[in-house]
């Protein structure tokens, strides 16, 4: 909530936390700017009262045209300060700005009887029935997720309910992630500005052949280790050993990661001391025990 003219606060009617409706008064000013707005729509509503009585037999339609346009111009002016668009009350240049719409007041920067400047945050009033998630994602995955669709929001175990609204058309130059948004009920006001929350979404898979994938594997992230230029993983063979096996990987989604080729689904493989694996077996090639 800002005044869009220098300005003198002269009264509060809100404070922070309040909950307020449409239309509640927050805030009463006194701008000079303001002042003469009032004084002219007030000059030329009596103008045009005037005139209007005097009728077209004795003023001329130019003179009944240029008492129109005055008080038009008035009108607009005032209206542009946000006042009503009447000379109501007194042309004393105080004017109250309202709440324009429901909500709670999560910002108060007003002083009594500080001069303020146009532009300047008096409230931040929020309506939190509704909050938007932005979900950030690698721009791979952004893709697979498609515009109303349901997503599940987590925070502080309390799952929510939201629709996907439209992902982000721009990635991250330095995370390399895009964002999706997502519109939620904030169900007993759960979520607020600055929260951080999981998110969890119903994603297609599309191959390149356009169908849908029947199986997406994925491991975990501590699973994978680079050996001799490759990613690998060791995976447990038909003899019960393991084996370093070469995987093309995707997307990091969380602590896991999608592995493109080289594992199918229900292969054995180690997600705990990997590390150590490989260098036991970095050790077995030089020849020690």
């Amino acid at each position: 909530i800002t005044a869009i003219v220098e300005a003198l606060v002269v009264r509060r009617h809100a404070k922070l936390g309040d909950e307020v409706r449409a239309g509640a008064p927050l805030v009463t000013l006194s701008s000079v700017e303001v002042a003469n707005a009032q004084a002219e729509l007030r000059i030329a509503e009596q103008e045009w009262r005037r005139i209007s009585a005097l009728g077209r037999e004795a003023v001329s339609g130019r003179r009944i045209n240029e008492a129109q346009v005055a008080l038009d111009r008035a009108r607009a002016t005032a209206q542009a300060y946000g006042l009503p668009g009447t000379a109501a009350g007194r042309s004393n240049g105080q004017f109250t700005l309202t709440a324009p719409h429901a909500g709670r007041i999560t910002e108060d920067a007003v002083v009594v009887g500080e001069k303020i400047e146009p532009g300047k945050t008096l409230f931040r009033l929020v309506d939190e029935s509704v909050v938007w998630v932005d979900a950030k994602l690698p721009s791979g995955i952004v893709p697979r997720i498609t515009p109303g669709t349901e997503a599940t929001v987590v925070f502080n175990g309390e799952r929510l309910k939201g629709t996907v609204q439209h992902p982000a058309h721009r990635t991250s130059d330095t995370t390399r992630n895009a964002a999706v948004r997502i519109e939620v009920p904030n169900k007993d006001d759960l979520l607020h500005s600055g929260d951080y929350v999981d998110v969890f979404f119903e994603a297609s898979d599309i191959a390149k052949n356009g169908n849908a994938d029947a199986t997406t594997v994925s491991v975990p992230t501590d699973a994978l280790v680079q050996l001799e230029g490759d990613t690998v993983v060791f995976r447990r063979n038909a003899a019960g050993a393991l084996e370093p096996v070469p995987v093309r990987t995707g997307e990091a989604i969380g602590d896991r990661t999608v592995v493109r080729e080289g594992l199918k689904a229900g292969d054995s493989v180690v997600v705990q001391g990997a590390f150590a694996v490989k260098a036991q077996m970095l050790k077995s090639q030089l020849g020690e025990e």
